[in-house]
């Protein structure tokens, strides 16, 4: 018998930096938790101003970098170093100031950007050997995806009423049409997201104080943020400041480890 998905658990901060603080010791002990098991951590990252908010891990010597392996849940078709890459963003950030091996952050392929369906495909196939042949799951289960969320309710590149969110057997999927710039771009499929352990959503500022309550109040509107409400026993967080979760009516659970 399958049990629906979990609701959210949604976290309020009084500010970003105690917002900060908390992700960070959420992530350890998903860290933990997830090495304890299986020898190694699996973890999706998006851009925006996610990779800000991770701050805290770069000081604290509980984070086994070794033990990480890096995926984007969606990628900029962009050079590596281009401003609007997700992966420069992240280097830029976060990695370059911890002693994460190269080997375990997984970029797109520079040499495809040409051609969206190969990259794509050449993605997927990375994902493949991470996942299938240990997990052997009909889609990837990551310990974690961590995802911002836009002023339109888009999470990853995955935008309202775009007909992606449709997808049912792609893990990574191409648009060469996104309302957002640039246009093309990579992204995970909602079921990957779908299918994760834990799935962390990173809201601050005014700027979101009119979406969450669409995306968390109003989930009969769909917006992609809303779709994502990982299968049993996977659960969906969000990570928010008092300043986004301002008009949200959805009840708020205190932060505890």
């Amino acid at each position: 018998m399958h049990q629906p998905p979990s609701a959210p658990v949604l976290l309020s901060f009084p500010s970003s930096a105690k917002l900060s603080e908390a992700l960070a010791s959420f992530i350890i002990k998903a860290q933990k938790e997830s090495v304890e098991k299986k020898g190694r951590f699996t973890v999706a990252l998006s851009g925006g101003s996610l990779p800000k908010q991770l701050k805290e891990l770069v000081s604290d010597p509980a984070v086994k970098w070794d033990k990480w392996q890096v995926f984007y849940a969606d990628e900029r078709v962009v050079p590596l170093d281009h401003p609007d890459s997700n992966h420069n963003l992240c280097k830029t950030e976060l990695f370059q100031h911890v002693p994460i091996p190269p080997g375990n952050i997984h970029s797109l392929d520079p040499s495809l950007l040409d051609d969206l369906e190969e990259l794509a495909d050449a993605y997927e196939k990375e994902l493949i050997r991470e996942f299938a042949q240990k997990d052997s799951a009909r889609f990837p289960v990551f310990d974690l995806i961590l995802l911002g969320v836009g002023p339109d309710g888009h999470t990853c590149s995955l935008f309202p009423g775009h007909e992606l969110l449709l997808e049912s057997d792609r893990w990574v999927a191409h648009l060469d049409d996104s309302p957002k710039p640039p246009p093309q771009r990579i992204t995970f499929t909602l079921p990957v997201l779908n299918h994760a352990s834990r799935v962390v959503f990173v809201a601050t500022g005014e700027g979101k104080i009119d979406m969450l309550p669409l995306i968390l109040d109003k989930p009969e509107y769909k917006l992609p943020a809303s779709l994502i409400k990982p299968a049993h026993p996977g659960q969906v967080y969000w990570f928010v400041d008092d300043a986004a979760s301002a008009k949200v009516q959805f009840p708020k659970t205190a932060f505890k480890l």
